[in-house]
């Protein structure tokens, strides 16, 4: 490297003329523009030579860089913009940074007004830790900025993520006594100040399909309205009419007309195990056993005379032998689908043997002993 040396300037003070020291060499004159960005080289200000060439190479100026830094451009932005590295933005966005951090720590110890246009007595990190705490979400993962909006106020933001969700919350912020206050700007920012664990959804209403004149939302019904079942003899099935008023089940019942017949289900269709009453058939009902003969005498023995004539009274005392006629069966129900088995005919009861007055049996005679033949008795 050869050095030069400084011979003079010229009367307009915009050239530097410098000559080459070199003795083997003749002597060369040179001339350099006296410029800001010479002037600052010979002060040794550093600063000043930076900004000097960042200004030869973009057309922003440092005061334009913290500017849009201050207005809520990071710094990458600027360097695009700029069309410049980030490390030249870095040295003069880095107060302009410091003043955002700083004002965002003041705003969480502002009160925040509510709607009402009270503020409230707790600051506004306090709020909003709480709120957090009533939707079961991590208050450490939250992130504080703020920058200044083109009125001049300040606006200070907050951003959480809820599952997969980015949220983010502005507030203004008015500096003075005792914090000063912050005042909501959107929606989330009013619910984290009220203290709204969620914002709730809006539902939709139930629309009774079966009534007639229901095509959809907004027939002037605003309860909701719950199809109930009939049973065969019109009842109502209890709990199938739950939010209707009486007067207008009533109303409704007038109108209905007679019940439609309802298919039946599956599981209601097979009938209750039901008693039905014995139909006529083939086979007549046995009739009842006559009652037993009245004792008879005992015979009298073959020598012994017998009487010419019975007493009367032995006649009209014995009872008849001949079954009374059954009593006639009531008339069977209508023809049913399916009648009942008839339960097995009774089995005839077995008759005592026949005892006498006195309650002895019977003796044979002797032709009945040696013939075997029993006489008529």
């Amino acid at each position: 490297m050869r050095a030069l040396r400084v011979v003079g300037i010229t009367e307009d003070n915009g050239v530097l003329s410098v000559v080459l020291e070199d003795p083997a060499h003749k002597e060369e004159r040179f001339i350099v523009p006296a410029d800001e960005k010479l002037r600052a080289a010979a002060r040794g200000d550093l600063t000043r030579l930076g900004q000097i060439s960042i200004e030869l190479e973009s057309q922003l100026r440092p005061r334009e860089i913290q500017a849009r830094i201050r207005a809520g451009a990071s710094v990458e932005q600027v360097a695009a913009a700029a069309g410049v590295p980030v490390a030249k933005i870095e040295r003069f966005a880095y107060p302009v940074l410091l003043e955002r951090s700083r004002t965002a720590e003041l705003a969480q110890y502002a009160h925040p007004v509510r709607t009402d246009g009270a503020p409230d007595s707790r600051t506004l990190g306090e709020v909003v830790a709480h709120t957090f705490s009533l939707r079961g979400l991590e208050y450490s993962g939250v992130e504080w900025d703020s920058w200044k909006g083109e009125d001049g106020r300040w606006i200070v933001s907050l951003s959480w993520r809820a599952g997969r969700s980015e949220n983010v919350a502005h507030w203004t912020f008015q500096p003075g006594a005792h914090g000063g206050t912050v005042t909501a700007i959107d929606e989330h920012a009013s619910d984290l100040v009220e203290g709204l664990p969620q914002r709730q959804l809006r539902t939709a209403a139930v629309i009774d399909m079966a009534r007639p004149g229901a095509d959809g939302p907004g027939t002037g019904h605003d309860e909701v309205r719950v199809v109930g079942r009939r049973t065969a003899d019109g009842t109502d099935v209890p709990g199938h009419h739950a939010g209707v008023p009486p007067a207008t089940r009533a109303a409704e019942h007038r109108h209905a007309g007679p019940p439609a017949p309802r298919q039946a289900d599956p599981i209601e269709s097979a009938p209750p195990p039901t008693t039905r009453p014995a139909t006529r058939t083939a086979s007549p009902t046995p009739p009842p056993a006559p009652p037993p003969a009245a004792p008879t005498p005992p015979p009298a023995p073959p020598d012994a005379a017998q009487p010419d004539t019975e007493p009367p009274a032995a006649a009209e005392t014995a009872p008849s032998t001949t079954p009374a006629p059954p009593a006639p069966e009531p008339e069977p129900p209508a023809a049913q689908p399916e009648p009942a088995p008839e339960p097995p005919p009774a089995a005839p009861e077995k008759q005592p043997p026949k005892r006498t007055k006195k309650g002895k049996p019977v003796m044979p005679s002797w032709d009945e002993v040696l013939l075997g033949v029993r006489g008529q008795r």
